[in-house]
This record gives C-alpha cells, sequence and structure tokens, in this order.
C-alpha cells in the first residue's frame, strides 16, 4: 500500500473517526501514524537510517525525509544518521556542528507485514492516549461521589460502569450487608486514582468516613456554600456514625440544618447508607467541650486531658457506663475518632479510689521522709503538694498560707525537705559512680543526681553515651503500632522531662563534645556570650 494521492484524505479522516470514537485528540492519532510510516520507512531503507515523517494536517499528504546531523570528526557513531564538518560542506556552505541536512526520500510501499506493524503502532499509541485521558479526567475527580452501574462481580469485588470507563468496589469498601447485581445504580465515593500497567485503576468506596460528608454536602445546601463545614466524621459502616459539625452563621443551626425539617434531610443520607444511625454533633474548639458532645447521649461528670499523651479520661456516674461505652466499645471508639484522642473511660467510683490511693501514698511519702504525723502530712497534701521538691524549694508564703503554720515550722519544713533530698542526692551519686559513670556525665549541666543514676542503670554512663540518645529516649512518646498508641517508656520520664528539654539537653552535650557545630543549630556559646554582655 502506497501513500499516494487517492488516500491521502483518508489518513485524515481515519484520524478523525477514531478520535472521535475514542475521545482523544486527533492530533495523537496523526502523530501515531507519522510515526508508524517513519518505522515502515526504516524497514525499506535501513533501521540505521534517520527517517521523519510529516503528515500535512489540511491535505493529508506525508512527505518522509532523511536527516542527517553534522558533528564532531571523532565522534561519528552512526554513518547513515551522522557526518562531519568536511562531508557537509557538499551540501552547506559553512556547515556546523549540530546543523541537519534534509533529503525528501520517495514514499515507502507498505507490504502485508509493515502494514501490520503499522497498525500495531497505531493502537498502541491510541490505547497510550486514551488511558491518559481516562487517568486526567479521573484523577480530578477524586473525593468526590460519582453514580455508575454494576457490571458484575468478582470475588465479592464490585465492577462498576462509570461511563468512560470502569471502576472496582473493593469488598471491603463496602458496607457489610449490601449485595447487588448486574445493571443495579450504585452511588460511590472516589477514594483513589492510580496508573497501572493494565491502564488507570478507579477504586470506589461507601464506607470511607468522607462519603458521608459528601452526601451531607448533597443534601445540605448550607455546607455546599460553606456557611457549615464538617469538622470531623467517624463511622462504624452500616451501623452508627458521628459527625461534627460548624456554623459560621451565628443565626443558623449547624445541626438543625443538617437534620432538616422533620429529619429529611439526615434521613436521605441514612437511606443512602443502608439504615446507618447517624449523630450530629456540634464541633467546639474546647477539646473537652467537643468530647462531652461526642459521648452523647451519655453523661459526662468530668473530663481531665493530656495533651502530651494524647490521652483524656472522662469520668461519668456509674450508672452511665455502659451506655458511654456503648455495644461493644462503638460509641466510645466512635468519640474517640472523632476527637483524635485516646479516651478512657472511669466511674465516678473508680476515679475516687483513684484518687483515695493517690492521696494515701503521698500522705505516707511526707510522713517517712519528713518524720511529719499523718494529720499534717494530710494536710500538705491537701494543699496540692505532691513531692519533696516542692515542699524544699516552693516560696515560703505558700507554706504560710497553710493554716497553723508559722514561720518557724514552715522553715523546719523546708529545712528537712533539703536535707533529705540532699541525702538522696548523695547515695544517688554513689550508685551512680560505682556502675562506672565518668565524671564528663556527673559534671554536665541539666542532670540531677538521681537522673544521672537511672541513666547507668540503663548503660549511660559518659557524656559520649548520653550525646547519642534520641529525645523520645529519654522523655518517653508514644508510637502508633497497627492503629493504636503504644507507649514508650523514657529514661528520664519520672523526673517530668519534656521532649523539649530533653532535645535541648542532648544537642548541648552534642556541641560540648564538638559533634555539632552550635552555630547551626542556633545554640550560643554561654561563655562568648558572657563576654560580650560583659563588654557591652
Amino acid at each position: 500500500m502506497a501513500i499516494t494521492s487517492a488516500n491521502q484524505l483518508e489518513l485524515l479522516q481515519t484520524a478523525e473517526a477514531v478520535a472521535r470514537e475514542k475521545m482523544i485528540d486527533p492530533g495523537l492519532v496523526i502523530e501515531a501514524m507519522e510515526e508508524s510510516l517513519a518505522r515502515a520507512a526504516k524497514s525499506r531503507y535501513g533501521a540505521e537510517m534517520d527517517i521523519r515523517v510529516a503528515i500535512d494536517r489540511k491535505t493529508g499528504r506525508a512527505s518522509f525525509t532523511r536527516v542527517r546531523t553534522v558533528v564532531e570528526d571523532d565522534a561519528v557513531e552512526n554513518y547513515q544518521a551522522q557526518l562531519t564538518v568536511e562531508q557537509a560542506k557538499e551540501f552547506l556552505t559553512e556547515p556546523k556542528v549540530g546543523d541537519e541536512i534534509r533529503d525528501e526520500v520517495p514514499p515507502v510501499e507498505l507490504g502485508r507485514i509493515a502494514a501490520q506493524s503499522a497498525k500495531q503502532v497505531i493502537l498502541q499509541k491510541v490505547r497510550e492516549a486514551e488511558r491518559d485521558r481516562q487517568f486526567e479526567e479521573f484523577v480530578g475527580r477524586k473525593g468526590t461521589i460519582i453514580n455508575g452501574v454494576v457490571k458484575r462481580e468478582e470475588y465479592g469485588n464490585i465492577i462498576v460502569d462509570i461511563g468512560r470507563g470502569e471502576a472496582i468496589l473493593r469488598r471491603n469498601e463496602k458496607i457489610g450487608r449490601e449485595s447487588y447485581r448486574p445493571n443495579d445504580r450504585i452511588r460511590c465515593y472516589i477514594k483513589d486514582v492510580r496508573r497501572e500497567p493494565r491502564g488507570p485503576q478507579v477504586f470506589l468506596s461507601r464506607t470511607d468516613p468522607q462519603f458521608m460528608a459528601e452526601l451531607f454536602k448533597m443534601e445540605v445546601p448550607e455546607i455546599y456554600d460553606g456557611i457549615i463545614e464538617i469538622k470531623a466524621v467517624a463511622r462504624d459502616p452500616g451501623s452508627r456514625a458521628k459527625i461534627g459539625v460548624i456554623s459560621y452563621d451565628s443565626s443558623i443551626d449547624p445541626v438543625g440544618a443538617c437534620v432538616g425539617m422533620r429529619g429529611s434531610r439526615v434521613q436521605a443520607v441514612v437511606n443512602e447508607l443502608q439504615g446507618e444511625k447517624i449523630d450530629i454533633i456540634p464541633w467546639n474548639e474546647d477539646q473537652a467541650t467537643f468530647l462531652v458532645n461526642a459521648l452523647q447521649p451519655a453523661e459526662v461528670s468530668k473530663v481531665v486531658i493530656d495533651e502530651e499523651a494524647g490521652k483524656i479520661e472522662v469520668v461519668v456516674p456509674d450508672e452511665q457506663l455502659s451506655l458511654a461505652i456503648g455495644r461493644r466499645g462503638q460509641n466510645v471508639r466512635l468519640a474517640s475518632q472523632l476527637t483524635g484522642l485516646d479516651i478512657d473511660i472511669l466511674t465516678e467510683e473508680e476515679e475516687s479510689r483513684r484518687r483515695q490511693a493517690e492521696f494515701t501514698e503521698r500522705t505516707k511519702l511526707f510522713v517517712d521522709a519528713l518524720d511529719l504525723d499523718e494529720f499534717f502530712a494530710q494536710l500538705l497534701v491537701a494543699e496540692g503538694f505532691t513531692n519533696l521538691e516542692e515542699v524544699a524549694y516552693v516560696d515560703l508564703d505558700e507554706l504560710l498560707a497553710i493554716e497553723g503554720v508559722d514561720e518557724g515550722t514552715a522553715g523546719e519544713l523546708q529545712a528537712r525537705a533539703r536535707d533529705v533530698l540532699e541525702e538522696q542526692n548523695r547515695k544517688a551519686l554513689e550508685n551512680a559512680r560505682a556502675l562506672g559513670v565518668e565524671d564528663s556525665l556527673v559534671g554536665f549541666e541539666g542532670l540531677t543526681p538521681q537522673m544521672i543514676e537511672a541513666l547507668a542503670n540503663d548503660g549511660i554512663k559518659t557524656l559520649e553515651d548520653f550525646a547519642t540518645c534520641a529525645d523520645w529516649e529519654l522523655a518517653g512518646g508514644w508510637t502508633t503500632v497497627n492503629g493504636e498508641r503504644v507507649k514508650d517508656e523514657g529514661l528520664l520520664e519520672k523526673f517530668d522531662v519534656s521532649l523539649e528539654e530533653a532535645q535541648t539537653l542532648v544537642m548541648t552535650a552534642r556541641v560540648q563534645l564538638g559533634w555539632v557545630d552550635p552555630a547551626e543549630i542556633g545554640i550560643e556559646d554561654e561563655g562568648a556570650a558572657e563576654e560580650e554582655e560583659a563588654e557591652a
């Protein structure tokens, strides 16, 4: 088959027909034709030749051109596609390296094999263009809801026709009791769009929390307009869900707007989610208030937040415990997902027992260490003193504020506490030295003798050992394992060393050892700083 004037226009007609059918740019089809014709020409004239084909977008005429590039004398590798400056003088008056010499060559006759090869190239290019179009179309719709028609089921996964392609709804993304038959209409959330060797893959979900958020956006105009915002969503798909909403217009109740007249709006979402019960909760910046709302319908007596640990303790009346936890822990689990905090639920009786145990423990500490009678020790604990350091170094006025304590008594209390602490420090230092702790660590500012002893018990005996520690190894922290937060105990955690303090201590040790340039981390040399102040 030769490219003659009789079939030149057929190229353009074919390209437009294919492009229209596959919904891609006709230019891409023509480029594929040019590449396929160039490949056929190379098989006719020689694979080492640089043959290029250009199809005129108006007339359909295909021109075949041989291209040779001018290179340095010692850089010629392909004599069919390259030539030296001297050789190029036959064609150009002043050739330079990089110039191209173009000669038009006769069109080729496409034999059966060459025609088949050209067809394969065109099909491959068209397929790639179609895949790129599909990917670009659906990647922009990621995070939105799409309607489709069920085509078939494969190993529990649902294949959905979404118009210009297919998508997959995996079995773990289906709401538990749902079942579908071919040609059923289905509404899903586009969770992910990925390029894969077999083409773009669109992954759908009906269990993703954002599916519920998008459904509410469709049903509640105030959410679509941005007057109401969905701040958090937690779901137990097919069973129960909680959604936190906030209104930026004081005249609009966010919960009432989402519920709708006689529950019409929320009921439309419930019906789509196969009867999933939905608790709509007013969102609040105050975590404790938001959590109290999230645990409804249970009543909460008290909330204690540990921000550093990311945990929260909730105290509820004894008769409210089962309601707060919910069936199989569902209520507290959803509230935890909604707030992003680990929640421990205690009854008032359990909290009372724990507080009594803490009170007894602290009372015993003051009785034994300071040689006080039980009543006076209880008085200290009741005033908020929890350890000997607080008694020893607190402002004297705080002790004088305790009923029945005069200056003499307060001074004696502080003297006893300091004596006990000094003795504890002495013993701790002795134990640390017995374990082999070197002076470099003992003299390091910021570590108490008890801290040094704790480090020595873990094998940290030199300043070099200390400088290799990570901040979380000293202060402790939390690690998420299989979706659950796990506590990492720190070597100095019992001394209330925070993560920031641990980081400062470790970096200071590294600076002293010369491992780190203080200028790079913003730590000034204290000696130099003092000298500058004196000069000033």
